[in-house]
């Protein structure tokens, strides 16, 4: 009796089994997250068209287009993350970059103190700095990558003979 409580203790704490549920746990907050974006879009498409009834206030219009086309983008990535389970960088850049941009063209540049337009300056820089490097990284980083469990084996193998030598 004591033996099986002990075997199915150790099943609970199985880590393949912890970590597909975790990862099952995680798709649903992203799943979760996906829908609560898409019904945000929906609710600012609505009101931007209804916005079109009143005088048009071209820095509202643009607010709402910029803060919709964010909100493709972010979808977009969560969307890649649960179909490859990677987030990409360079879109992550991309959405930063157009975020930024958009609070500088709905304030205006002349509106903006000179000490906060010099930092989102060199934000952007490291930003495209980011975009412009991530081709060349990951053909720096191309042949580190493995993606064979045997293969983790075989470079185990042969770390622990070098170091034996």
């Amino acid at each position: 009796m004591p033996q099986r409580i002990i075997i199915k203790i150790n099943s609970w704490f199985n880590r393949d089994r912890i970590v597909n549920n975790l990862e099952f746990f995680q798709d649903i907050i992203i799943i979760s997250l996906c829908v609560g974006l898409f019904c945000v879009m929906l609710i600012r498409l609505g009101d931007m068209f209804l916005s079109f009834l009143r005088p048009l206030d071209l820095r509202e219009v643009t607010s709402d287009i910029l803060f919709i086309l964010i909100l493709v983008e972010l979808f977009r990535l969560l969307i890649d993350y649960l179909q490859s389970q990677k987030i990409s960088v360079g879109a992550a850049a991309e959405i930063t970059i157009v975020s930024a941009l958009r609070e500088v063209i709905l304030r205006g540049v002349l509106e903006i103190p000179r000490d906060q337009l010099l930092g989102i300056s060199i934000f952007l820089l490291v930003l495209a700095g980011i975009l412009m490097a991530l081709p060349w990284i990951s053909r720096f980083f191309e042949h580190v990558r493995i993606t064979d469990v045997e293969s983790v084996a075989e470079t185990t193998e042969l770390m622990s003979d070098l170091k034996a030598d």
